[in-house]
């Protein structure tokens, strides 16, 4: 039988190019997955890790998927290092663009372009007050981070749909469920004309190296990764861990929410039912094919919007479903956690020995014993 056992000393060098290697065995299982479906797995492949670099216009759309998944999966980065489960950036995203949205449908043509400011200080407010519902639970509840942020991203959701097919619906939009476009000085300035890359990807990362200044070179950095790391340790040091727990939400949450603010006031402009894009789940795989490192993060996002990219091409091009993205993204964590679990553990061939029956054991027990063996006086 085949079991994993642990390596005595496993390899730094491979602990790194684990996540290259998962990439090498994601494209192999990609190529085999197009020629199941009768595509040409060059041509499929293409899609995913050519098209996006071809031209300026290709570039602006991978930058502007790559900011929220930079911003979100370096707050998760750091959450998951100090062992706060986050897994409802979905939700704080969503509550990120809802406070960005009201603030931006205040704003007239006449406003300042400085509104720019509030809308996304807004949208990082509303992203840490929706993740202090979990840590407020947690806290005092002792409830599971984990189902916690993951069934408050519904209930963003519902407000979502509440919002856009009520009270904010924009009454000339012909009765579909949307906001009104935002007013032109709302709107996140571009980084160069004749493209759609905006300021955002600037901002998310600055804000991924202070957050890996944060974690590296800062004492309530090391705290939150000597929390996560061991508990008792953190205790006898007289770390909090409530404190942890705050400070982690509080940081993730509030990345979350400035992604989605970025989202609305940038390439949407208005608020919709489709603002949930899924980044807050994406963002997870960005944080573990990074290491849990804010800089780490930065590679991976790009990575991880070259399959949101490609799954989009794939849908319009091959007809393919766009459930392919969420394969691709499925294939990656998979493979990366396969190797992890090499780096740690090898597999080795062990021969099983076959137990005694009791109906041997009985037959064993009552054979005759030879002469030699019989007890003196015996017949």
């Amino acid at each position: 039988m085949l079991e994993l056992t642990p390596r005595a000393t496993p390899s730094l060098r491979m602990a790194y190019l684990s996540p290259a290697l998962a990439l090498v065995v994601t494209v192999m299982l990609c190529a085999a997955l197009f020629a199941l479906l009768g595509q040409s797995p060059a041509r499929g492949l293409a899609l995913f890790f050519v098209e996006p670099f071809a031209g300026a216009r290709a570039l602006g759309e991978l930058s502007l998927k790559a900011a929220p998944l930079l911003l979100i999966g370096s707050g998760l980065a750091l959450s998951f290092r100090a062992n706060v489960w986050n897994v409802g950036a979905e939700g704080q995203f969503i509550a990120g663009a809802l406070c960005a949205a009201r603030v931006a449908l205040t704003a007239t043509d006449s406003t300042s372009p400085s509104i720019v400011i509030p809308i996304l200080c807004a949208g990082a407010l509303g992203g840490m007050a929706w993740a202090s519902v979990t840590a407020a639970l947690k806290d005092r509840f002792g409830a599971s981070e984990i189902l916690v942020s993951l069934m408050l991203v519904y209930v963003a959701e519902q407000l979502l749909g509440y919002l856009v097919f009520g009270p904010w619906r924009d009454p000339a939009g012909h009765n579909f469920p949307q906001t009104s476009l935002f007013a032109d000085p709302t709107r996140i300035p571009r980084l160069v004309s004749g493209s759609r890359a905006n300021v955002g990807l600037v901002l998310a990362l600055g804000l991924a190296g202070a957050a890996w200044l944060f974690s590296e070179r800062s004492r309530a950095g090391f705290a939150l990764q000597v929390g996560g790391a061991s508990p008792p340790a953190a205790r006898y040091a007289g770390y909090s861990a409530r404190r942890a727990l705050w400070l982690a939400c509080l940081i993730s949450g509030g990345l979350a929410g400035l992604a989605g603010a970025l989202e609305v006031a940038g390439p949407l402009g208005q608020l919709t039912p489709h603002v949930p894009a899924g980044y807050g789940f994406t963002a997870i795989i960005v944080a573990f094919v990074g290491r849990l490192s804010p800089l780490g993060a930065i590679l991976s996002s790009f990575l991880l919007s070259l399959f949101h990219i490609g799954g989009e091409l794939a849908q319009s091009r091959l007809a393919l479903p766009k459930s392919i993205t969420m394969v691709f993204q499925g294939l990656l964590l998979f493979s990366l956690l396969a190797s992890d679990t090499l780096i740690h553990r090898r597999i080795r061939w062990r021969r099983s020995v076959r137990a005694a029956t009791p109906s041997s054991a009985l037959a064993a027990a009552s054979a005759p014993t030879s002469s030699d063996e019989r007890p003196e006086g015996s017949p």
